[in-house]
């Protein structure tokens, strides 16, 4: 059996593939030591999510569990309200929607199909300017590109030829480990 993939890696992965390996590599270490103060605000953010502390309301279900069989993912979700059908990633500060943040909700929405639950309504809060920003339901091609980058994953190799961008690497917190730093 195929080892499942995390679901916030699949941001990380669209972020820079690379950065998964020196994530588990770092994983054993305390995160002051390597996490910038971006990933300090948002890894905050999700406290009280991922305490259950949230929200008392019954119909809210916070940090859940989720998995896809079919997609070989799990991982846990922020927000989901079963008597709207709203699924709900909360991020620090939403600057721009980037293709991961929807892959992660893309991923998210088919872990709860999966699971049994309907979902009618996808949206991104960014918590520090308390904005909503609503994604359309996934259709065929959102599918596709969801399986297609998860393949990817499962191929990737640090041996790999590796397209750089520079933007990236400059945020990069491994930027001083990685071979590839200019």
């Amino acid at each position: 059996m195929e080892d499942n993939i995390k679901i916030s890696t699949l941001n990380d992965f669209i972020f820079c593939p690379r950065s998964i390996y020196f994530h588990n590599l770092y994983s054993s270490y305390d995160e002051h030591l390597y996490q910038s103060s971006y990933q300090t605000r948002g890894k905050n953010a999700h406290k009280n999510i991922d305490s259950k502390r949230y929200c008392s309301k019954k119909e809210i279900l916070e940090g859940i569990d989720v998995f896809s069989e079919e997609f070989g993912l799990i991982g846990k979700i922020d927000l989901f309200n079963i008597k709207n059908k709203t699924l709900v990633e909360r991020k620090n500060k939403i600057k721009t929607i980037y293709e991961g943040y929807y892959l992660q909700v893309y991923a998210q929405f088919y872990c709860l199909l999966e699971m049994g639950y309907q979902v009618k309504i996808i949206k991104l809060y960014s918590i520090s300017d308390n904005k909503n920003y609503y994604i359309d339901l996934p259709g065929d091609s959102e599918k596709n590109r969801l399986f297609e980058v998860i393949n990817e994953m499962k191929k990737f190799s640090l041996e790999d030829p590796f397209r750089q961008n520079q933007n990236k690497c400059n945020m990069c917190i491994y930027r001083n480990l990685c071979d590839y730093d200019e």
